[in-house]
């Protein structure tokens, strides 16, 4: 497979954090847009992590987009940033999400349940809490 090498500019990595919502935080930090991450990112938080991957993703521009568990561990506030920058992210791409939040996966076009491996339920969050089985369960358990 031949590796394509495409130019990207301050304004595009300007461009995609702000679209992820991590603009202003960048600008915070030491150094800004030039501050170097540790290994493993260890110099920001769970959230910036998120948040900033999700910026390379964009610049990236992929047509297809695996995310797992994108809004685990992180505060309301952030997962609300997380997730909108996820729906800026993933509109017009084939996705794949993988997540224990269901607000994660609702607006999704189809959703596989699963338990231990095996689908159970298969639909997009309408369908799957009409069909009131395990789905609408956690669905509850997680919001009401």
């Amino acid at each position: 497979m031949k590796r394509i090498e495409v130019a990207i500019t301050t304004s595009d990595v300007v461009r995609a954090a702000k679209a992820a919502s991590v603009d202003s935080t960048i600008r915070t930090m030491p150094g800004g847009y030039d501050m170097v991450l540790t290994q493993g990112a260890s110099n920001v938080s769970q959230g910036e992590r998120q948040l900033l991957t999700i910026a390379r993703a964009i610049v990236a521009d992929p047509e297809i987009m695996i995310v797992d568990e994108a809004t685990s561990n992180v505060d309301a506030h952030t997962e609300q940033l997380i997730q909108d920058a996820m729906a800026t992210l993933l509109k017009g791409r084939t996705s794949f999400v993988i997540a224990h939040r269901l607000s994660t996966v609702r607006d999704a076009d189809k959703i596989l349940y699963m338990e231990h491996g095996d689908i159970l339920e298969t639909g997009t969050h309408e369908e799957l809490m009409a069909l009131h089985g395990r789905y609408e369960e956690l669905y509850n358990s997680q919001f009401a």
